[in-house]
């Protein structure tokens, strides 16, 4: 199963490595080593934009896969970053069920995704109404990233696992929640799948806990 709105990634580089090999003769120009080249591509897209069926994790789960490179608390908001390498998938999914009340599509720079200056680099930030708050995911991008695909928009509502988007060559996501509302399982270098890997348990009692 290939990521929604990328097939034509991969098919392009096919039909390139077609004509080359069947319509377009290069051999008089010695370049008839062009098509190999574009079906490998074709190969590296359908890899690289696959989304394969996840099992349901415990919890809130992974939105994306990769390995958890940051967690902070400032006392109001706990961060818990993952970054994306070449080889993870790349479609990112919801980590629990939740309304989607806002999504922005920030401009910004093209960092590298682990750099602590990445949080400046174009980014789609997208709030979901949850039991436990508002909880907001940030899909950003690195150096090579091509584009963030949302899946969703403002209204919708969605369950935990629901494929939310997609960042094409794109490499980090942070899963922001209100302080003190989850217990979070994870640490740094821990390697995450979306939908498997549980990232965190909510704390069912800590509107009583604010309230006393």
């Amino acid at each position: 199963m290939f990521a929604k709105k990328c097939i034509h990634w991969i098919i392009t580089p096919f039909i390139i490595a077609g004509l080359i090999y069947f319509v377009i003769d290069l051999s008089s120009l010695g370049l008839c080593w062009l098509w190999p080249i574009f079906v490998s591509i074709g190969i590296f897209f359908m890899i690289f934009f696959r989304d394969p069926k996840r099992e349901m994790g415990d919890g809130i789960v992974a939105a994306a896969d990769g390995v958890i490179r940051e967690i902070t608390d400032d006392g109001q908001y706990l961060n818990l970053s993952t970054f994306m390498n070449v080889h993870n998938v790349h479609v990112n999914r919801a980590p629990l069920d939740g309304t989607v009340v806002d999504i922005q599509r920030i401009k910004g720079s093209f960092k590298p995704a682990f750099s602590g200056d990445a949080g400046e680099n174009s980014r789609v930030m997208i709030d979901l109404d949850t039991e436990i708050g508002r909880v907001r995911i940030i899909q950003i991008s690195g150096v090579f990233a091509y584009r963030i695909v949302p899946y969703i928009e403002v209204g919708k509502q969605v369950k935990k696992g629901d494929r939310i988007g997609i960042i094409r060559f794109g490499s980090r996501v942070d899963v922001i929640f209100p302080s003190r509302t989850v217990n979070h399982t994870v640490e740094l270098g821990r390697k995450m799948k979306a939908n498997i890997s549980t990232l965190a348990y909510p704390i069912t009692n800590f509107r009583e806990e604010e309230s006393q």
